[in-house]
């Protein structure tokens, strides 16, 4: 998969979920007589995320064809490392990662998926296009969550791969909300930095445990 098929699948899945914000709308949470007092303390991306998660991957289900997109499988694991796959035309299938960040947040390094699962995904296939999909959320007064935009993102594009030596073992970053932050790589590039990324980690794991 070179850089330009990377692009071109990026422009397509961004073409559709760009689609699918417009047809979703506002999710309505709650109303103001049952929040006297707004979100206070929830207008967090994590208090809400799995419902928007959910009316994502169920609209897109329902609604693929309409979005351009030829075929679509959800994920039925709560630990695959995506969430959604779908193809184009006879391409091959390309796998999400769904994620959430809210408007005006301060950007933090985030988990992108675990390092492990990640290994064992691309052994099966080291050709595979997976990208990370961010939808930016708001919090709005009447009690309503609205998706804004959304950011595409290729994996092998991020330029901070890091991956935590903590028992999670996920691969992070700070680089996967803009594009503007990309570095064009293709995933024969980006895999041996990706590989030396979950070895490091692996050592450092180990010199602590015999600490």
């Amino acid at each position: 998969m070179n850089i330009q098929q990377i692009k071109d699948d990026r422009d397509r899945l961004q073409h559709s979920l760009d689609l699918l914000i417009a047809q979703i709308g506002p999710i309505q949470i709650g109303s103001v007589e049952q929040f006297p007092f707004g979100w206070r303390k929830a207008a967090k991306g994590r208090t809400v995320w799995r419902i928007i998660e959910e009316a994502i991957t169920q609209n897109i289900e329902k609604h693929y064809r309409e979005l351009s997109i030829d075929n679509v499988h959800i994920s039925d694991s709560e630990v695959s490392v995506y969430d959604m796959s779908c193809t184009y035309a006879h391409n091959k299938p390309i796998y999400i990662n769904i994620k959430s960040a809210v408007i005006g947040g301060k950007k933090n390094k985030d988990d992108i998926s675990k390092a492990e699962g990640l290994v064992n995904f691309y052994k099966q296939d080291p050709d595979r296009n997976f990208f990370v999909a961010t939808f930016f959320i708001k919090f709005n007064a009447n009690m309503t969550i609205e998706i804004v935009r959304v950011v595409v993102f290729p994996i092998a594009w991020i330029k901070d791969i890091y991956v935590n030596p903590s028992n999670n073992g996920n691969l992070q970053s700070a680089y996967y909300k803009d594009l503007n932050d990309a570095i064009y790589r293709t995933n024969e590039e980006f895999l041996p930095l990706f590989y030396q990324a979950v070895e490091i980690a692996a050592a450092k794991k180990k010199k602590k445990q015999e600490q």
